[in-house]
């Protein structure tokens, strides 16, 4: 899924890129969405742990609301946009991205259906025959997306609420979302009640920090300050700590 995509200024002088203009996912909370206050700008737990990593390094952080998760892909594969916050590994985007280790969290994507219309499933080929939908570019790791592709019935939309406005209406019978973002984006919705999640996850994949490869802050020395201060703080316990903080300041805005 999610994710962040940064443009930069360059000088002579350490560090190279001053400033990281960043964008990604607007459908992703706690880790991203659009700002109330400013619409025009992203803000989440993706965003909040980027900055505490910059910010010791020098780098400022900007960061814009630039449009669907589609196009944010788009950007970052032309090279307009430098840097992709929240991108599963695909072989697909190896193409485009280098992706900086490790992973900032790991997600299990759920198979969320009506509460009336529950049913068993164990593994994926239980999902043969019936109607799926998610958001458009989604993946959800590269096996199950090469399954999906060859053996289920999915249709891309351009935002979640679509997904499951067209679950409740019987015109798919799940949602592929990620388990996190489900649950509070529901509650947001104030739709918690009418779903459920399915026990067993599709997969939990590691969600990532990436570069476009024709990013000129694209630099290996660059890559890996980033990643040292990512090991300290994800070692530390503190991306659990933001995504506490940002998950209850998603839940207290108002409808």
């Amino acid at each position: 899924m999610l994710v962040l995509m940064v443009f930069c200024n360059s000088g002579a002088a350490e560090p190279a890129c001053k400033t990281l203009t960043v964008s990604g996912n607007p459908e992703y909370p706690p880790l991203l969405w659009e700002d109330p206050q400013a619409p025009e700008h992203l803000t989440g737990a993706a965003t909040a742990l980027l900055r505490e990593i910059l910010e010791p390094l020098g780098v400022q952080l900007e960061v814009r609301r630039l449009g669907s998760w589609a196009r944010v892909q788009r950007l970052a594969r032309v090279g307009e946009l430098d840097m992709v916050a929240g991108a599963f590994i695909t072989s697909e985007r190896i193409k485009y991205m280098d992706y900086l280790l490790p992973p900032f969290t790991y997600l299990p994507t759920a198979v969320w259906v009506p509460k009336d219309g529950v049913f068993e499933y164990r593994h994926w080929p239980d999902l043969k025959g019936k109607r799926g939908s998610t958001l458009i570019n989604n993946s959800f790791g590269q096996r199950f997306d090469r399954y999906a592709e060859r053996n289920l019935q999915v249709v891309s939309v351009r935002t979640i609420e679509q997904s499951f406005d067209m679950a409740l209406a019987g015109r798919v019978d799940y949602v592929l979302y990620e388990r996190l973002q489900g649950q509070v984006k529901l509650q947001r919705l104030g739709l918690a009640d009418k779903f459920v999640a399915l026990d067993v996850p599709i997969s939990n994949e590691g969600l990532f920090f990436t570069f476009s490869k024709n990013s000129q802050c694209n630099t290996f020395e660059f890559r890996e300050r980033i990643a040292d201060r990512l090991f300290k703080l994800i070692d530390a316990g503190r991306m659990a700590e933001i995504v506490s903080e940002y998950t209850a300041r998603y839940m207290s805005l108002k409808p």
